[in-house]
């Protein structure tokens, strides 16, 4: 499915299975509807369907974790959907049974799913406060979170090289004091995420014009600022390809952005059992954030994909025989 798609939203978060299934089963991929979701699996070694978001590192990661599962010897493909505001209400109905996820980004959307948009904050640097945080908001929707690992990825902003020196910026601070009027190559998600614009016009004072829903930090986001089209570029700590689009990331000196360590999400029910978690937890022990940067240059600059690139790392690492 490409990154672009767009399935209705309203109807998906609104618990709308139908329409989910039909904006699915549009885009070439199975229809969750089919796949239903009532089903354990618990070491009955039946079908995982992992999740995937629309950005490079997620896409790579839930092949990777779709392989290592077929190792354990489930049957298993990946999913993906364009954002967190689609995919997650389908792992909480069982359709998809696990996702890559980033543990403060997840907390925060948790809690402003149950507490509303304005609810303070309970994800911090503390990466072992955090996941318990997220742990106490993910359980009672029937969700099990994972161990978590030493990677990490942080959304980041970007801006040329070019316009950062006409500026004099190297801090999002010092975006927000050039008063410059910015438009923002983003997800469309990114109007109402507080790390995204309310953030950056609360804790910066940025002037954010407009939002350009050309994706986090796709080649196309990254094009639209490098040729003027845009100024700011919403991606992530791990991007890769910065330099080959003359693109340099500006401090988040204020710390809107908390450290995002990496850890799989599941459905409990769905795919709850033992087996899943330790065949994960394998990837988990040995992933580090080198390795996102190595598995994002791979696909965005060598343009490799996400499927052989999962392939070959589990081999360098000796996680899969085939």
């Amino acid at each position: 499915m490409s990154s672009k798609s767009r399935v209705a939203r309203t109807a998906l978060v609104a618990g709308t299975v139908i329409a989910l299934a039909a904006g699915l089963a549009a885009c070439g991929g199975e229809s969750l509807e089919d796949k239903g979701g009532s089903k354990s699996k618990g070491g009955g070694k039946g079908e995982i369907v992992v999740g995937s978001a629309g950005f490079t590192e997620s896409k790579v990661l839930a092949e990777i974790y779709s392989k290592i599962l077929n190792e354990a010897g489930y049957r298993t493909h990946v999913q993906t959907l364009a954002n967190r505001e689609l995919y997650e209400p389908a792992l909480e109905k069982g359709q998809i049974d696990v996702v890559p996820e980033y543990a403060s980004t997840l907390a925060e959307f948790l809690n402003a799913k149950q507490n509303g948009p304005k609810a303070k904050p309970v994800a911090s640097s503390d990466i072992d406060n955090t996941v318990t945080a997220l742990k106490k908001l993910a359980e009672p929707r029937g969700l099990k979170v994972l161990p978590a690992g030493e990677a990490t990825d942080q959304n980041a902003f970007a801006v040329t090289k070019e316009f950062a020196g006409q500026h004099k910026l190297k801090t999002l601070s010092d975006l927000g004091a050039s008063k410059q009027k910015i438009k923002l190559a983003s997800g469309e998600e990114c109007e109402t995420r507080p790390f995204c614009k309310p953030g950056l016009e609360k804790t910066y004072g940025i002037d954010i014009a407009g939002l350009d829903p050309k994706g986090v930090g796709t080649p196309q986001s990254k094009q639209a600022v490098k040729d003027g089209t845009d100024q700011l570029v919403l991606t992530t700590t791990t991007d890769a390809t910065l330099d080959n689009f003359g693109l340099v990331l500006l401090q988040d000196d204020k710390k809107l952005q908390n450290a995002d360590n990496v850890l799989p999400v599941v459905n409990a029910k769905s795919a709850g059992d033992k087996e899943i978690e330790t065949a994960l937890g394998k990837l988990t022990a040995v992933l580090t954030t080198k390795d996102l940067i190595d598995l994002n240059r791979k696909v965005d600059a060598e343009r490799l994909k996400p499927a052989d690139v999962a392939q070959a790392y589990l081999k360098s690492k000796d996680l899969i025989k085939k």
